[in-house]
């Protein structure tokens, strides 16, 4: 049986627009607007999670998905840089951001290497395959969606900084067999393919497009 497995990045908060490691930061009015208008663009799925972050499950809620916190789809732990901007954490540990940017197994600040975050995101894409879902949803950080893609096709680690992952976009992957194809995401907007909401998710549940 094929899998579809579905990625939705949640919507642009402060701490995007700053280049700030997110830490927690919920969304702004400007995010929660942009998913309500995404909403009736949500592709229908047969099981929807999010990530643990507070900015994945107010998107979920925004886009009118009925989702369960996954802990396993928790954001990349940066350890003691959540919080900070990627600039004031170079011009405090240059070293430090130098080794992260070049060794996928490194972990100046503390939390998750690289490596360990494709093999997390990689081990919840396998166990898809193995339950035998048809269509599953999440709302992820970018940095999950990212190691998702890398797992899924394969590639080195150091692709996963050549993959950018805009705000409010779905990546999709489908696998069967053991193996994965990709569906470069595209934007969750009425100029984007229309594709039938997830039951409950209609403009009366209160995600009106604007």
């Amino acid at each position: 049986m094929t899998v579809r497995v579905m990625l939705i990045s949640p919507a642009m908060n402060a701490a995007l627009r700053e280049a700030r490691f997110a830490g927690d930061a919920a969304l702004d009015e400007s995010g929660l607007r942009a998913a309500r208008a995404a909403a009736a663009y949500v592709p229908a799925a047969d099981r929807a999670v999010h990530g643990t972050s507070e900015r994945c499950a107010r998107t979920a809620e925004a886009l009118g998905v009925h989702s369960a916190g996954e802990p396993a789809l928790r954001d990349w732990g940066v350890g003691r840089w959540a919080g900070s901007r990627l600039d004031e954490v170079g011009a405090r540990e240059p070293e430090g951001v130098a080794a992260w940017l070049a060794d996928p197994s490194a972990t100046p600040h503390g939390g998750e290497s690289l490596l360990d975050l494709c093999a997390r995101a990689g081990t919840w894409l396998d166990a898809l395959l193995g339950d035998g879902e048809g269509r599953v949803m999440a709302v992820v950080e970018p940095a999950l969606v990212r190691a998702a893609v890398v797992h899924a096709l394969s590639l080195s680690p150091q692709a996963f900084w050549r993959l950018d992952v805009a705000p409010l976009t779905l990546t999709e992957l489908s696998g069967r067999s053991g193996r994965w194809n990709l569906r470069v995401g595209r934007p969750l907007a009425p100029e984007g393919p229309r594709d039938a909401a997830i039951p409950g998710t209609s403009p009366a549940a209160g995600a009106t497009p604007r």
